[in-house]
């Protein structure tokens, strides 16, 4: 299994077909969903990667019915409560990153609470992207440097890839080597648009209640057989 890949990322795609072909309603799916992010985190910490992103709510996601991101914000309170003492055991620290001050304000509260309490984790991050977007974020990294230049505290004349990334979410974190995306679909979604630039892609048919340790593991050897040249030609 080497190279294990620092920095997966996924996205979870094909909770509402899971439960549409079983004849459940959209909110089983979701939870069937939970169900494999747990699954997830444990494969993960058994190959000893560092970050674990999950796209779990974008900003386009609030176009779903008010039934469904009601009951998605509710499961997100109920996961974290019920993961909380798991991941303190496991030296889980969860981060978040998205608009999240946007969040109804029992979900806002329990991912603050979460944060803290977890915030002494040292084997891997959990990084939910929450009311995220690609390009809100770069649009709010943009804000901000430019009201940095504004007060004088960075020379526009300076800005380049690597002080616009300061103003990201989450710069501190590595970009993504593995972005892991379910359902079969080919597209990125507005998922981490600029951590993404050199990223190697997975996809896979398994819809995301499905997705297994197996199919974790399977994501990892894919990947370790490719050659990384970041737009270095041999």
């Amino acid at each position: 299994m080497n190279p294990v890949p620092r920095h997966v990322a996924i996205i979870m795609d094909g909770n509402g077909r899971w439960a549409e072909r079983r004849g459940l309603p959209r909110s089983q799916g979701h939870r069937a969903g939970a169900d494999a992010v747990t699954r997830g985190l444990e494969v993960a910490l058994e190959l000893g990667v560092e970050v674990l992103t999950l796209y779990a709510f974008s900003t386009e996601n609030w176009k779903r019915p008010a039934s469904e991101v009601s009951a998605l914000m509710g499961l997100l309170v109920e996961f974290l409560a019920s993961k909380l003492p798991e991941m303190r055991s496991k030296g889980v620290r969860l981060r978040t990153i998205g608009r999240t001050s946007g969040l109804p304000a029992a979900a806002a509260n329990a991912l603050l609470n979460a944060v803290s309490d977890t915030a002494d984790g040292g084997k891997i991050t959990l990084n939910l992207a929450l009311n995220y977007g690609g390009r809100a974020e770069l649009a709010d990294a943009a804000k901000r440097l430019a009201a940095d230049a504004a007060a004088g505290k960075v020379d526009p004349r300076k800005v380049d890839e690597g002080v616009f990334a300061r103003y990201l979410y989450a710069p501190d974190l590595p970009d993504p080597d593995l972005l892991i995306r379910t359902g079969g679909e080919m597209r990125l979604s507005n998922f981490l648009l600029w951590e993404l630039a050199y990223t190697e892609i997975y996809v896979t048919d398994c819809l995301w209640p499905d997705f297994s340790r197996e199919e974790f593991l399977r994501a990892v050897e894919n990947y370790g057989k490719r050659e990384r040249r970041f737009g270095n030609h041999a």
